[in-house]
């Protein structure tokens, strides 16, 4: 769409600009013939004539057009036309920091409260509540390490991803700092920028890698002008790592089930600084995130404008004002009529009633958090779905509970790459009583259970598969003949059938699960099942089969080993 073209944001409401008008209309000729009959109580046309003033027996077709244009242009305001583009910018100073964090188990450990691993959260929001002005990338390391945002100035984005980091979010066990400064490395040397570089890395420092490994990547860091900062958590004394078991909290385990004691190791975190020639700070120092600033506050700094975006700027006061002046107008021209004669003090109501339920109209169109619900959308249009997911999170915080808000922020999560986060929102919006809202929610919380599902290898994916199975058979409980659905839970239940050998069959196997609809929570047609898949026949009958094949599955489950330990014989790292 071009963006000089107009937009509306609640196209549906687009209905009120008929329905009202005509409702106006009807309540005000209604009004009038009331007025009349009782007019026509206190005697002859010619008598009465003479009592009232001649705007009492007057037509009510002028009124009852200006009430209903006014309330026709109101409601189109309510609906929110936009057309035009504007450009946002943030403006500021400073420079490129990497923000390397531990997510391996150890940091579920309560030495630190209350976990190491918020308290890490707790610093960083601090420190880059003292750096306004940086760009700053956020990396998630344990076993090894995921880049989760690339250098931005966008703390919306930077909130999400810290707010839902945990040990979930990387997957395979274990501490590798050599990794996570190696790729911070790589990040920051393919980024051009006029300022200085830095890598802060949060950890516990418990390990299973050489220190030399860990002191030769960030020495390859130094030497590319890279600043490096590690920062420890936790106590030498240790303490047990909680996980949840089946019937609740219970103590990490290791393979020979010994209860694992996580310690606070600083040799790693020392090593890399040392190498680096740049600063430890021990887990024992406070104010860590002061700390930090002054260790960089030495380096270059670049200034820099960073576009946000550019959203189509709202039209909406261009048909409120009107409706407002011909409302005051309205009210002018009834007030002189009041003055006239007392006995049209009862069709006054009524016609005042019809105003008022434009001003309730008005009003309902400057609610909170309407404008960022529709920037949201609009970025998610863009193809900026992390940017809408931030913006969407900022609503809900705000107050907002609506099943559209909630879905729209799952599906946003979910088009960002981020199924973990999305199916807690996908899974409440589900249960909204509109059908449409929870079609949706289902089948978006189905995909993103099916991503997952078909990514991972051996029985790793089953529960995801499982959920994907279960959220499908609901989808299919409310439209049978969803194709797209009956695709996806073929492809789910091929996966979960062959035990890790991906879809297959049917000329469909290995295609990619079909897209979700787009997060404006309104009827649209989903992207087209691929080509191959079964038939509607075909699907039918495997969903009535569903429940013998889960079965059997199950069984072949529970006669498989377990996974094998990570390098180094531990998983709590």
């Amino acid at each position: 769409m071009s963006s000089a073209m107009a937009i509306v944001q609640y196209p549906w409401l687009l209905a009120l600009a008929v329905l009202l008008p005509a409702l106006a209309v009807a309540l005000t000729i209604i009004a009038a013939r009331r007025r009349r009959a009782r007019l026509a109580r206190l005697g002859t046309p010619a008598l009465v004539a003479r009592l009232v003033p001649p705007s009492a027996t007057r037509a009510p077709w002028p009124r009852a057009l200006m009430l209903g244009l006014a309330t026709a242009l109101a409601a189109i305001a309510f609906a929110g036309p936009r057309w035009g583009s504007e450009r946002t910018q943030v403006r500021g100073e400073g420079i490129d920091i990497v923000l390397a964090l531990d997510a391996s188990l150890s940091m579920l450990a309560r030495d630190e409260r209350p976990s190491r691993l918020e308290r890490m959260k707790q610093e960083v929001r601090r420190f880059r509540s003292l750096s306004g002005g940086d760009r700053v990338a956020l990396i998630a390391f344990a076993g090894r390490s995921y880049i989760l945002t690339p250098l931005t100035m966008d703390a919306g984005a930077l909130d999400l991803f810290l707010d839902n980091l945990d040990p979930g979010v990387v997957g395979q066990a274990g501490s590798s700092l050599a990794r996570a400064i190696r790729q911070g490395t790589d990040l920051l040397l393919a980024t051009k920028t006029g300022s200085d570089r830095a890598i802060v890395l949060m950890s516990d420092g418990e390990g299973f890698e050489a220190p030399e490994d860990v002191a030769t990547a960030a020495a390859r860091a130094a030497e590319n002008g890279i600043s490096i900062v590690t920062v420890g958590f936790g106590t030498e004394r240790g303490t047990t790592i909680p996980v949840a078991g089946a019937t609740g909290e219970i103590d990490k385990r290791d393979a020979d089930g010994n209860v694992v004691i996580t310690r606070y190791s600083p040799a790693l975190l020392r090593a890399a600084a040392d190498a680096a020639k740049g600063t430890f700070i021990a887990a024992g120092e406070t104010d860590k995130a002061a700390k930090i600033r002054r260790a960089i506050s030495g380096l270059r700094t670049q200034r820099r404008a960073t576009e946000t975006g550019v959203e189509r700027t709202p039209r909406f006061q261009l048909f409120l004002l009107p409706a407002l002046l011909l409302l005051l107008l309205d009210t002018i021209v009834a007030e002189r009529r009041g003055r006239a004669r007392r006995g049209a003090a009862a069709s006054a109501t009524a016609q005042r009633g019809a105003a008022a339920a434009v001003l309730l109209l008005l009003v309902g169109a400057c609610r909170p958090g309407a404008a960022d619900s529709a920037k949201a959308a609009q970025l998610y249009a863009a193809g900026a779905p992390l940017r809408a997911a931030a913006l969407y999170k900022g609503v809900i915080d705000g107050g907002a509970r609506d099943a559209e808000t909630v879905y729209n922020y799952g599906t946003s999560l979910l088009a960002a790459d981020s199924t973990r986060a999305a199916t807690e929102p996908l899974e409440r919006a589900a249960t909204s009583k509109v059908p449409e809202v929870r079609y949706r929610a289902l089948f978006n919380g189905g995909l993103a259970h099916l991503k997952p599902g078909l990514a991972a290898k051996g029985d790793s994916g089953t529960a995801d598969l499982d959920a994907t199975l279960v959220a499908y058979k609901q989808v299919l409980l409310l439209r049978p003949a969803d194709m797209d659905a009956k695709w996806n839970y073929e492809l789910a239940l091929r996966k979960k059938k062959s035990g890790g050998g991906g879809g297959g069959g049917g000329g469909g196997g290995g295609q990619a699960p079909s897209n979700t609809p787009d997060p404006s929570a309104q009827a649209q047609s989903k992207a087209p099942r691929p080509s191959g898949g079964l038939g509607q026949q075909q699907a039918e009958q495997l969903l009535n089969s569903a429940a013998r094949d889960e079965r059997d599955v199950q069984g072949k489950k529970q006669q498989r080993s377990r996974a094998e330990p990570p390098p180094g014989g531990k998983d709590w790292e």
